[in-house]
């Protein structure tokens, strides 16, 4: 998994924008919820790796290696799979000794779109997700490599320089200090409306500039 992340305003203009390069739609837009995991000690995530339930318009149970960050592209090894059935995966992953440590839901619609000519990976492709979570709007670019992705980045008018490297939950704590907010919940009912500035979550809006 190779990706970037992105803090923005206008949600609605940057799927306007996808749509003028002729991005296409894969995935309409979908509630999605996820549980997830770690053993009794942490140890999971003291290592920086993360176990994770989905469900969307699928079910998946998905692994997460160590991330490491290189010009504000997040890469980090994914194993991912589909189950039939959301709660007895659950009581798996549990009866295998895995606790659950958060619960998040973000609605997401996913574009897939050609690289442009600017870049190496010219000819692959590029999958850029629209993101809405309790907290705030965020846009996600995943590609074959640092380049597509920053060219993709140029197309859509983010600024590189307001790449977030940091997943949603740790962004979510940045939003939680402080604050009597339950860590393991991270859903539109528990957040109930409250919208943190983007100085309270320590980003910068990546499309201040067509604003």
């Amino acid at each position: 998994e190779i990706e970037a992340k992105f803090y923005v305003n206008d949600l609605k203009r940057l799927e306007a924008r996808l749509l003028e390069l002729g991005a296409r739609l894969i995935q309409p837009r979908v509630l999605e919820t996820n549980i997830r995991f770690d053993l009794p000690d942490r140890s999971l995530s003291a290592a920086s790796r993360a176990l994770r339930l989905r469900q969307d318009d699928n079910i998946r149970i998905t692994y997460k290696g160590k991330a490491e960050i290189v010009d504000g592209v997040m890469s980090r090894k994914e194993l991912e799979f589909t189950v039939g059935d959301f709660e007895t995966a659950r009581q798996v992953i549990e009866a295998l000794g895995y606790e659950q440590i958060a619960v998040y839901e973000k609605f997401r619609a996913t574009y897939e779109m050609q690289t442009s000519e600017v870049s190496k990976d010219f000819g692959s492709l590029v999958h850029v997700m629209l993101d809405e979570l309790p907290y705030g709007d965020f846009v996600e670019i995943e590609g074959a490599g640092v380049d597509s992705i920053r060219a993709t980045a140029a197309r859509l008018g983010l600024d590189w320089e307001a790449a977030i490297p940091a997943s949603y939950l740790a962004l979510f704590e940045r939003v939680r200090a402080g604050s009597k907010s339950d860590p393991a919940k991270l859903t539109f009912a528990a957040l109930n409306g409250f919208r943190p500035s983007a100085d309270r979550l320590n980003v910068r809006p990546a499309d201040l500039k067509n604003s």
